[in-house]
């Protein structure tokens, strides 16, 4: 039965649960920071690394059968599964530290635990947002949900700091349990999906999985969009991370500018998320890619190499991204096929995971030889394709 949701500034339940999600992205970025400190403290650089990146093979399949998973069941029930999922692993590790205390191979289980959770949790999430909110609320949907989660993400990584140094691992898992103890409740007892949709038919989970990369490739505006979010993210966060650090090395400042740029951005992103909240232009497309544009500028801009001019960039590209997003993601909620989206978030996710490392290590490569020019190159690049994109969907 189809429950016809209020307008997005009316709607309490969808209010509620876009704030009690961000209190768990709090949870889990305080949860990640006790992880990595764990490890660093228990072991190596290099096993350090091994803990934080153990997930990431488990992952990647995980996401495949997520997404296929949340196309074919009801989205809901799959992330109240995988959240019943993540309590209990939190719960075995509070009983695992106070039996024999914080160990490697408890890192290591808690890490791929966790990986192959978010990764189930991640398509469901986006499947189950398409159907609680109204079309033309998707927009609002995605500003405000982003800026809440950026919000948590702040905070949680602060607090996480002062948990661990009171009560170690222990304490940020018992933490996070709670906030997804909240996250549990509130979708048996108050969240439900207004728009029903006709789930995907079951098939062999290879076919399904393989299914998804065949709608792509049907699908020019789906494929476009797929690939403008990854070419952003493989241009913007290299420049955005270890990008940023060495150019505040470059100009001879120090820890605290660093900061201070990575909260310009910040800033900026929340901003410009909620422009669009409001203000809905007639072509989204268009206007989507036209900031990624400017984003890429401001991206080379960074060749500068003076610190007025990075605040400036980091505002720029902060408003850009956020404003971008809100759009392109209330366009990719539009645009795919309900019995899809699943298995395309799933498939732009696993390109972000898998790709992601290799644009950093190149960046950096590069970077070596001439920070001002890495930033020229892979700023270019971004520009040039989304220029080329919003030719091509103009009237969109």
């Amino acid at each position: 039965m189809t429950t016809v949701a209020p307008p997005f500034h009316r709607d309490r339940a969808v209010h509620g649960w876009i704030l009690l999600k961000a209190i768990s992205d709090a949870g889990d970025a305080a949860w990640i920071l006790a992880i990595a400190w764990s490890a660093v403290t228990a072991a190596s650089p290099a096993i350090a690394g091994l803990v934080i990146t153990a997930g990431t093979i488990p992952r990647a399949i995980a996401l495949l059968v997520g997404g296929v998973l949340a196309d074919r069941w009801d989205p809901r029930l799959l992330m109240i599964a995988t959240t019943v999922a993540r309590v209990g692993v939190l719960i075995a590790t509070l009983v695992a530290i106070n039996v024999s205390g914080e160990t490697l191979p408890l890192l290591f289980a808690v890490a791929i635990a966790f990986g192959i959770c978010d990764a189930i949790f991640e398509p469901s999430s986006t499947s189950l947002t398409r159907q609680l909110v109204r079309e033309e609320d998707f927009a609002a949907i995605a500003g405000v949900g982003q800026t809440a989660s950026r919000i948590g993400h702040m905070l949680g990584a602060a607090s996480g700091g002062v948990l661990v140094a009171w009560g170690g691992l222990a304490a940020a898992a018992a933490a996070n349990a709670v906030a997804y103890v909240g996250v549990i409740v509130y979708l048996v007892f108050v969240l439900r999906a207004r728009y029903p949709r006709t789930p995907a038919p079951p098939e062999p989970m290879l076919r399904a999985i393989a299914g998804g990369f065949r709608y792509l490739r049907r699908d020019e505006l789906a494929r476009t969009l797929v690939l403008s979010l990854l070419g952003l993210n493989l241009c913007v966060s290299p420049a955005m991370s270890v990008g940023l650090a060495l150019l505040v090395k470059y100009m001879g400042a120090g820890s605290a500018t660093l900061g201070a740029l990575e909260a310009t951005f910040g800033v900026g992103a929340m901003v410009g998320a909620l422009v669009f909240v409001r203000f809905k232009p007639t072509r989204p497309a268009l206007v989507g890619f036209v900031l990624l544009v400017v984003q890429g500028l401001a991206v080379a801009s960074f060749a500068i190499g003076i610190v007025p001019a990075a605040f400036a960039t980091c505002a720029v590209i902060g408003l850009t991204a956020g404003a971008a997003s809100t759009l392109l993601a209330a366009l990719f909620m539009r645009t795919i096929a309900a019995d899809g989206i699943g298995r395309v978030v799933s498939i732009q996710k696993l390109g972000d995971d898998g790709l992601m490392p290799a644009a950093t290590a190149a960046f950096g490569a590069i970077a070596a030889t001439s920070l001002p020019v890495t930033f020229v190159l892979f700023g270019g690049a971004m520009s040039v394709y989304m220029a080329t994109t919003a030719l091509r969907w103009r009237r969109r």
